[in-house]
């Protein structure tokens, strides 16, 4: 069967309605209208091709929230170029095994992180730095997109050409690269669009990351898909958030966060008062949101819209619906309009509704696998469908529950973590002997980890050591927060350390294992 062609979204919305802003970057004041955003694409297109950058070519971009994402974004898919995100959280150390796996020829980073990128050049063999820097209008970035021709050489692309490969962090230890192609994104437009009411006159705010998937396609990506217009914070602030919110002149309809963000919101002084009377629809995932989160807006008349996915779904998989956000409070909802999904048992079997089990799901909208990993991605998948590694539960009317983790991943603010990693870092300690990493609850995050360490004999280790070390090496969302010294840790007959028994120990044997 013939592939489905890529179609620029910006390029079309620059002859439908060129005047029309497409992003405001609400730290800087910048805005772009669509005529704008599609010709610094272009420029930025022909800059990537001068320096020998075609297609399959991967550009690392490490910033923090800025227009310059969907600059680069598009540009890339002018040509063919796959766009590579970096989360900025991450350690020079961390970053080297991303690049070094995924061999970009180019890194675009913004001035604040100019030493790790000068340090990741040497270390990854980058051929090419290109620095933003948002206080000097002669930076680099922007004299290349001036010398530029505004006509590249376009190439021809289909749904199944790569568009990104976002990393996340792997039960192995290593990160693993989720490959993002341009049909990912183009049904994840489709699949939230409807739901989420989204058109050209939706306003939408963004907060998150933009190098995670919640930040770029929840809903931002949909938004410039429908000629609507989104509005970047440079880093999330609950005060501001809410100030831009309420702010008329913005006009805001759309908001989406993981659950930390609403809870910060929710504890600040301004959230009584503030005027939440234009935001039509207020999404919230990446972790099952509270309960008292839940209540908390929806006292304010925000019914909070739950959804389930994950960067390898592009990310939307389910989503609940505003007419049933408060009659199905904690639910993910039904599965989107163009998506699949089954709930199994350890042998791939359907459980019977109401039955917990693992989630899996096949749709357009899924990941063909992983970039340079052909194991990871032999695994993650039986007959098309991805195994999610989350526990669900489906009501009798059907609607999604997520209530656990079907693999030891746990989520704090938002963040996966994946003990494996973590617990890699502490055996380079060398009082230890073993180490086990699981999620407990947190007020604050949600999420954060205990590390539960055996020592060697007649050895000496304090807590504060065990974290100092960790800070080091790892990004601080993956620190453990809190350390206990044991004197074996539960296996089981193959030798695998139960950490079911560990969160029964340090959670409570009435508490969901939530890791």
């Amino acid at each position: 069967m013939t592939a489905i062609p890529y179609f620029d979204w910006i390029s079309h919305h620059a002859g439908r309605r060129p005047d029309t802003l497409a992003i405001r970057d609400l730290h800087t004041g910048r805005r772009l209208t669509y005529a704008q955003l599609d010709e610094r694409a272009r420029r930025l297109a022909a800059h990537l091709q001068a320096n020998g950058i075609g297609r399959g070519d991967r550009v690392a971009l490490l910033a923090p929230n800025c227009p310059e994402y969907f600059e680069l974004q598009f540009a890339a898919g002018k040509i063919g170029a796959i766009m590579l995100p970096l989360n900025w959280r991450l350690t020079v150390a961390e970053l080297e095994y991303i690049l070094n796996d995924a061999g970009p020829k180019m890194l675009v980073h913004d001035s604040s992180f100019a030493p790790q990128a000068r340090a990741l050049k040497e270390l990854c063999g980058i051929g090419h730095l290109l620095e933003i820097d948002i206080d000097r209008a002669d930076c680099a970035y922007e004299r290349a997109l001036m010398a530029a021709s505004p006509a590249p050489r376009i190439v021809a692309l289909t749904h199944d050409d790569h568009a990104m490969v976002m990393y996340t962090s792997g039960t192995t230890g290593h990160p693993k690269g989720a490959i993002i192609t341009h049909g990912m994104n183009f049904w994840n437009c489709v699949n939230l669009g409807v739901p989420a009411l989204i058109s050209p006159r939706t306003v939408h705010l963004v907060v998150l990351p933009m190098f995670h998937t919640a930040g770029l396609n929840c809903y931002a990506n949909p938004v410039l898909h429908a000629g609507g217009t989104i509005l970047i914070m440079r880093t999330f602030d609950p005060g501001q958030a809410l100030d831009h919110i309420a702010d008329p002149d913005l006009g805001i309809t759309h908001f989406f966060a993981v659950p930390a963000p609403y809870q910060f919101m929710m504890q600040h002084p301004k959230f009584q008062g503030c005027d939440l009377s234009r935001l039509q629809i207020a999404g919230v995932g990446g972790a099952p949101c509270a309960i008292a989160i839940l209540e908390g807006w929806a006292a304010r008349g925000i019914a909070l819209i739950q959804g389930w996915g994950m960067t390898e779904t592009s990310p939307a998989g389910t989503m609940l619906d505003a007419s049933d956000a408060l009659r199905k409070l904690g639910s993910a909802g039904k599965a989107l309009m163009h998506t699949a999904v089954r709930i199994v048992d350890a042998a791939g079997r359907d459980v019977p509704r109401g039955a917990i089990g693992e989630l899996w799901t096949r749709g357009p909208h899924i990941t063909p696998g992983y970039w340079n990993n052909l194991e990871a991605t032999r695994k993650a998948f039986t007959d098309g469908w991805l195994h999610t590694g989350d526990a669900a539960r489906e009501d009798e009317e059907g609607f999604i529950f997520i209530v656990d983790r079907w693999k030891d991943m746990y989520i704090s603010g938002g963040e996966n973590v994946y003990p494996a990693e973590v617990e890699n870092v502490l055996f380079q300690l060398p009082q230890v002997a073993d180490a086990a990493v699981i999620g407990v609850p947190s007020e604050r995050w949600g999420e954060v980890g205990k590390a539960v360490l055996v020592l060697k004999p007649d050895q000496v280790l304090t807590a504060d050591e065990v974290i100092r070390h960790c800070l080091t090496r790892l990004a601080k969302f993956k620190v453990p927060q809190s350390v206990e010294f044991v004197e074996v840790l539960p296996r089981n007959a193959t030798g695998k350390v139960l950490k079911r028994e560990l969160r029964t120990m340090y959670v409570g044997a009435a508490t969901p294992a939530i890791s």
